[in-house]
């Protein structure tokens, strides 16, 4: 398979996620490169390419999600491998963006760890990063190389059409979400409510107030990840508080952290619907109120498009 450039193309991944790197590799109809990834007695991640990359169009299929730390250390490492090996072009494509929540200097003495983990991309050997549903989208703006940054909204919005919910409302968990939400509900051809949401800690969630008619309706909460569970929680307490009927949650990243599965289980929330984008624990695959949705078509498309340097723009339909 060559595209416009004339460069083959090659599809690698690390241990983050080899499951969706294959059903993406089986969407296009290419294997997936041979590689061995292991570690050093001592921990160290054991690297070597194993086929020749010299001139291909290479994508690496590796989201950093937990241990946060040693995928992305792979990720770097499979990057400096490939950009050594002469290979024409490197695509790190990154279904989950770790480091994404601490995007700016809100407080003193913070990082700015979303833009750390850009330049290290960037130094390792990436020419440019497919992303999927970054935590805030100004994290493309720290990069000085192309960033394509899709959403699962196509893949989402499609399977809730699907149940047809009566008296639907799209709610967003704080108003920092205001702008996913608008987009899926602008989608779905219904209203917007918006959740009053204030943390004074990471891990304490207080909710005040409720934006918007839910009274009645059924409830729609859509995030960009799920991490431990508790915005959702007590989010769709302060829904049913105001009268809402039956409430469903959706995100991108299922990171269920922590306590999050039983969290949600003790939750009235009727379904969760997540994403492939990163590996579920084993207490989530094994919940019957976690749907999951692959994104493996969404990424493959993307892949496709990029390749045959054609546009994305289509994906965002």
């Amino acid at each position: 398979m060559r595209g416009r450039t004339g460069h083959a193309i090659k599809i690698f991944t690390g241990n983050a996620h080899p499951a969706l790197a294959h059903e993406i590799c089986d969407w296009l109809r290419v294997p997936v490169g041979q590689m061995r990834v292991d570690r050093f007695p001592d921990g160290e991640v054991r690297l070597q390419i194993r086929e020749n990359v010299r001139g291909a169009d290479v994508f690496v299929i590796q989201p950093t999600c937990r241990p946060v730390n040693e995928n992305l250390m792979e990720l770097l490492i499979i990057l400096d491998a490939l950009r050594r090996a002469s290979a024409y072009r490197i695509t790190a494509v990154m279904p989950y963006y770790g480091y994404a929540r601490q995007d700016r200097k809100d407080r003193p003495r913070v990082p700015i760890s979303a833009k750390l983990v850009a330049d290290l991309l960037t130094s390792a050997g990436a020419d440019r990063v497919l992303a999927l549903d970054l935590h805030v989208g100004q994290i493309q703006g720290y990069f000085d190389i192309p960033v394509d940054h899709l959403y699962a909204t196509p893949v989402t919005v499609a399977y809730f059409r699907k149940l047809r919910l009566k008296n639907l409302v799209v709610v967003s968990p704080d108003p920092g979400g205001v702008e996913r939400a608008r987009a899926f509900a602008k989608r779905l051809r219904v209203p917007l409510a918006i959740i009053d949401k204030r943390r004074e800690d990471a891990h304490v969630v207080e909710v005040f107030n409720v934006i918007g008619d839910v009274a009645g309706k059924t409830c729609l909460i859509v995030d960009d990840l799920i991490d431990t569970g508790g915005t959702l929680a007590k989010g769709s307490v302060a829904l049913l508080d105001k009268g809402a009927k039956k409430i469903f949650a959706c995100c991108t990243h299922g990171v269920f952290a922590d306590d999050a599965v039983r969290t949600l289980g003790e939750a009235p929330i009727e379904q969760v619907v997540a994403t492939n984008s990163i590996p579920l624990t084993p207490e989530a695959q094994k919940c019957p109120r976690i749907k999951v949705l692959s994104v493996a078509g969404l990424l493959a498309e993307a892949i496709q498009s990029i390749y045959e340097e054609t546009s994305v723009s289509k994906l965002f339909i």
